[in-house]
């Protein structure tokens, strides 16, 4: 009976709250607070969110008892430990409990070290737009550095150190952040008008895709059209990565035009992808989109047939590399490039393409050239995709010992004993010989940024540099002599081509130290080094705003090029500006004068012609507003740190062009929408005029700058509309 007292006094157990996932407390169903909990998973959802974890961590922190000391002591313990599980929890939100750690025998602090920053507000997850973004920082169990973020999860998928979107998260965080904060009244409408934007360009997107299996047909353009695509072909992709031998692809080329008789089916295919790449510089606007997305559909289909022993030979790797490089600069599936050369890799091989010549049974002058051709193309492929989307190259330059193609143009190779002319004689395979004396150094940089097991040191940074750069400069020695040559005009846009991969991988070696150059003047020379390669990168790839701007057709093709074509250019364009806009906001902000702040006239120029540049890219067919929504931001954000505004103002500054770039969008997809929509009139959609007005169709004329239908010449989307009422639909 003296112990009823005492129980009667004990502390009452305070009763835990709740922990639920947003799922959860919707659905109102019981969640075992796993991480992701047991009904996410059942329903196959993407991220299982606790938005009330960190509330429920401070609620369980109630004052311990004072009426028995034991009790109280082991109370406290007790939550000790539940709160450190919670802790845990909430530090690795979002990545799956096998996945806590990127090492097997990682200690249990290099785990803590290791869990990925959640990132993702009014462009993440919390508006349900696009998912949440999961940064994965280094790990010191590995010898990394935890203040150097490795990897970013998002939506199931990871992307390495090299891909873009590493340096551009943490760069413009704190800007989403200032528009989260300052527009929760406001939000719904930003998120409304991205959402719309989305919808449209899925719809649009839907008109493009040709039904599955898009089996190929024997339908080409006018002559007078296909001869440009194969123009813009031959003066873009192919001098740079040689798939082709040109005479004979020509000559079959114009047997078609000529002959009556049925055409190889095979060489059908093989054409339609080199008009696919083509037709991203054909014009301004890209207005042969739906027609090369199909020529890649077709691609495609001819590819994924289950018999395919008896097709692998010379116009099979031909076709392989030819259709990744379409997908690319045609946007059709371009983020999973990567994961398709693979199996180009695999099957080259297969066919013992990795092996030189020489060990090979004896064969023409002719197969063995086009077989080094070839595995230099497919390996600059692997190495180029590994770089732009972030994942390991998963190759070894002990992997295979063919050698680069010897310095011989095209029509050298059907004679029966060609002499190799010498490097200082440029031929039609100089630029690919060059640029593959620099494979080593830039395999050795991908692998530092993209393999888990890389220190990702400062020192290995900077002897990769110093590497990189060697190997460089017997090459652009080379390109220089090429530069001088009279000859050289149709091998002017390769070199500005091989100039922004070149500058692109300085870029990325030094992008992970650029940030923290930021507050860390150790590291000052990645921050020099990145600034001066992107600015390199952004004035090749706009002539037009060099000191001495030439008009030419090569100007006219480099540029469609980043404008209209995705892929590895467009994004390396992106970077660039990413870095000119953050030394300038940096500037910006370090300066403590009273006057006005003195900026680089030309970073001012870029920043300011960037937001023009993702707007027409946009006209040009881009669906994904995303970019130019950044880019928008942050040429806002440095415009309103000159003005001088404070925090509030600068926060409904760029709310207020948020808004406007939104609206801009809708209005260019919705036009673009309309322009695809089968439903529609034939005849009232070749009525359109040419000269409409920015608010309905600017820039949508269909015809080549120059090129009236008065003189003879073909409108594009006049032989689509024919191509719909000889089908009964258009050909996408």
């Amino acid at each position: 009976m003296e112990d009823l007292p005492q129980r009667q006094q004990a502390p009452r157990r305070r009763r835990r709250p709740a922990v639920s996932c947003v799922l959860c407390r919707r659905r109102k169903i019981r969640c075992n607070r796993e991480t992701p909990c047991s009904n996410c998973v059942r329903s196959k959802t993407d991220t299982c969110v606790y938005d009330n974890v960190p509330n429920t961590i401070s609620s369980l922190q109630g004052p311990p008892s004072t009426g028995d000391t034991f009790s109280g002591v082991e109370s406290m313990k007790s939550r000790i430990r539940e709160l450190e599980e919670q802790v845990q929890r909430v530090a690795a939100l979002g990545q799956p409990t096998t996945t806590q750690s990127t090492h097997s025998t990682a200690t249990p602090s290099s785990q803590a070290t290791s869990a990925p920053t959640r990132i993702g507000r009014i462009f993440g997850a919390a508006s349900d737009f696009g998912g949440a973004f999961y940064i994965h920082h280094g790990d010191p169990a590995l010898g990394q550095r935890s203040d150097i973020n490795r990897s970013v999860t998002h939506k199931k998928r990871m992307f390495g150190q090299s891909h873009w979107i590493n340096s551009a998260l943490v760069l413009c965080d704190d800007l989403v952040a200032l528009v989260e904060e300052f527009s929760r009244d406001d939000r719904s409408n930003i998120v409304s008008g991205l959402k719309r934007c989305k919808q449209v360009g899925r719809q649009i997107k839907s008109q493009r895709t040709p039904s599955w299996p898009c089996s190929p047909t024997p339908e080409l353009p006018p002559k007078a059209i296909a001869d440009k695509l194969l123009e813009g072909y031959m003066r873009t992709s192919e001098s740079l990565y040689r798939v082709l031998h040109i005479p004979s692809f020509l000559t079959q080329y114009e047997t078609i035009w000529t002959d009556s008789t049925e055409v190889d089916p095979t060489f059908l295919v093989l054409l339609k992808l080199v008009f696919a790449i083509g037709a991203a510089t054909y014009n301004d606007k890209f207005t042969l989109r739906p027609s090369a997305i199909r020529w890649v559909y077709e691609a495609e289909a001819w590819l994924a047939n289950p018999t395919l022993k008896h097709r692998l030979g010379l116009q099979y790797f031909q076709i392989y590399c030819l259709l990744l490089i379409a997908r690319e600069a045609v946007a059709v599936g371009e983020d999973l490039v990567w994961i398709s050369t693979g199996g180009l890799f695999r099957a080259a091989v297969h066919m013992g393409l990795h092996r030189d010549p020489v060990h090979l049974p004896p064969r023409t002058v002719f197969a063995n050239e086009m077989h080094r051709r070839l595995w230099n193309t497919i390996i600059e492929l692997c190495l180029q995709t590994s770089l732009n989307h972030g994942g390991p190259p998963l190759i070894s330059v002990d992997d295979f010992d063919t050698q680069p193609p010897s310095n011989l143009d095209d029509e050298q190779l059907t004679n029966k004993d060609p002499v190799p002319k010498p490097e200082s004689d440029i031929t039609q395979a100089s630029i690919a010989i060059a640029l593959r004396r620099t494979f080593t150094s830039r395999l050795h940089i991908t692998k530092f940024l993209n393999c888990i097991g890389s220190t990702g040191s400062y020192e290995e940074t900077l002897r990769l540099d110093t590497e990189f750069r060697q190997s460089c400069r017997q090459a652009r020695t080379t390109f220089q002599v090429f530069g001088y040559t009279a000859t050289l005009t149709d091998f002017q846009i390769a070199l500005s081509l091989v100039n922004v991969i070149l500058e692109r991988y300085l870029v990325a070696l030094h992008m992970p130290f650029f940030t923290s150059s930021l507050n860390d003047n150790s590291h000052t020379f990645s921050r020099k080094v990145a600034l001066d390669s992107s600015l390199k990168i952004w004035y090749i790839m706009h002539p037009s705003m060099s000191a001495s701007p030439e008009s030419s057709a090569n100007t006219d093709y480099i540029e469609r090029l980043g404008t209209c074509a995705s892929g590895f250019i467009r994004i390396s364009i992106l970077q660039s500006m990413f870095v000119v806009a953050v030394e300038l906001r940096e500037k910006l902000k370090e300066d403590e004068g009273l006057g006005p702040v003195p900026l680089r006239p030309d970073l001012l120029a870029i920043v300011e012609n960037a937001v023009v540049w993702q707007f027409k890219c946009i006209e040009a067919g881009e669906t994904n507003i995303k970019g130019y929504i950044f880019t928008t931001l942050i040429s806002a954000s440095i415009e309103g740190l000159m003005k001088g505004l404070n925090r509030d103002a600068l926060a409904s500054f760029l709310i207020e062009h948020v808004h406007e770039a939104e609206e801009q969008c809708i209005v260019i997809l919705r036009n673009m929408l309309d322009q695809l929509n089968p439903d529609r009139n034939v005849d009232s959609l070749g009525q359109i005029p040419l000269d409409t007005t920015p608010i309905s169709l600017e820039g949508w004329d269909f015809m080549l700058p120059g090129m009236g239908l008065d003189d003879g010449s073909v409108d594009p989307m006049a032989w689509m509309f024919d191509q719909r009422s000889a089908q009964g639909g258009f050909p996408w």
